[in-house]
């Protein structure tokens, strides 16, 4: 059998991270064909999978969207594939192939709703994007998604049978070297490695940092995985931090290695309230890591059967800096 697999969109992340799961995952199955359809990222051909490069496609929406509806359908006919595997949350129009869409964007299905004032490419995700998604949902042949709450959502919300949505947990193959070690320090230390979007929530917790300074209480230490400068947003906080002079620490993006050292010497705080899965929970549940988490549904799946974990309301200052508090003086 002949799959063509798309993901143009991967360039970074967690959808980088899913590219190459299914990559590798595919590498190993030599009774069949595979052609990977991307723009930028550097995959190899192998004995039984063929790698077409766009590049181009990144140049812009018009190009990402002249791709889609000119290009992709004929690289199916042209190849002649007997399926197709969508890992872009979409499947591809204009085409009577069996699809499978693999669907990771859960900004559409959560119950916090952005406005444009708040941010723009958020609000498209949610009001027009979304659309998109929900449509392929229902046509595609067969539908993964990474969680129990996502598949909850896509019949709920749309209607679909429940035996056409499998749930496929994403593999985490990390080399455990150091649990984590409970010390004054690792109790009033807490990191957050996270991206600056907006759901991220970063807000919350320098909130809290600034109410643990009015309770007078400063023996911590926040670490985010942040320059400072990623977006408006962001350096907006960080000018709040250096105004409050709150012990915040923006070190900047580091390695995987460095996240796991973290993980054996600090407490994971998780304030993301929009997440299809939250890879950080995962990592630090492996390592034995306290964890601070934001009361959702993917953490509660995620977390589920966690004894060091505690949850708490992601839009709630006060809460979080009684967990803080409660963390430092042990």
């Amino acid at each position: 059998m002949k799959t063509m697999v798309f993901d143009v969109p991967a360039e970074s992340g967690g959808a980088l991270s899913i590219l190459h799961e299914f990559y590798n995952k595919f590498k190993e199955d030599e009774e069949n064909e595979y052609i990977f359809v991307v723009s930028k990222p550097k995959l190899d051909d192998t004995q039984n999978i063929k790698v077409l490069s766009f590049p181009w496609i990144k140049k812009s929406w018009l190009h990402r969207l002249y791709f889609d509806n000119f290009v992709a359908s004929k690289l199916i006919s042209k190849y002649e594939v007997d399926r197709v595997l969508s890992l872009q949350n979409m499947i591809i129009p204009h085409t009577n192939a069996y699809q499978t869409v693999y669907v990771h964007n859960s900004l559409p299905f959560v119950e916090h709703r952005f406005s444009i004032g708040e941010s723009r490419l958020l609000w498209i995700h949610q009001n027009i994007l979304s659309k998109g998604i929900f449509q392929s949902i229902k046509e595609a042949n067969k539908v993964i998604v990474q969680t129990e709450w996502m598949k909850k959502k896509c019949i709920d919300m749309l209607n679909v049978d429940s035996n056409k949505i499998e749930v496929i947990s994403p593999q985490i193959d990390i080399d455990v070297k150091k649990r984590f070690v409970e010390t004054r320090q690792s109790l009033s230390t807490f990191f957050y490695p996270a991206s600056g979007a907006l759901f991220k929530n970063h807000k919350v917790i320098i909130d809290a940092c600034i109410k643990l300074k009015e309770q007078r209480i400063g023996d911590y230490k926040v670490v985010f995985t942040l320059s400072g400068d990623e977006n408006e947003h962001i350096s907006a906080l960080y000018k709040k931090v250096k105004e409050k002079e709150i012990p915040v620490h923006f070190i900047g993006g580091i390695s995987r290695e460095e996240v796991f050292e973290y993980y054996s010497n600090s407490i994971l705080v998780f304030p993301s309230f929009i997440e299809t899965v939250g890879l950080p929970l995962i990592e630090a549940k492996m390592h034995g890591t306290p964890i601070l988490a934001s009361d959702c549904a993917f953490s509660h799946e995620i977390l589920d059967g966690y004894d060091n974990v505690q949850f708490f309301n992601a839009f709630n200052s006060v809460e979080l800096t009684r967990k803080f508090s409660e963390a430092i003086k042990g």
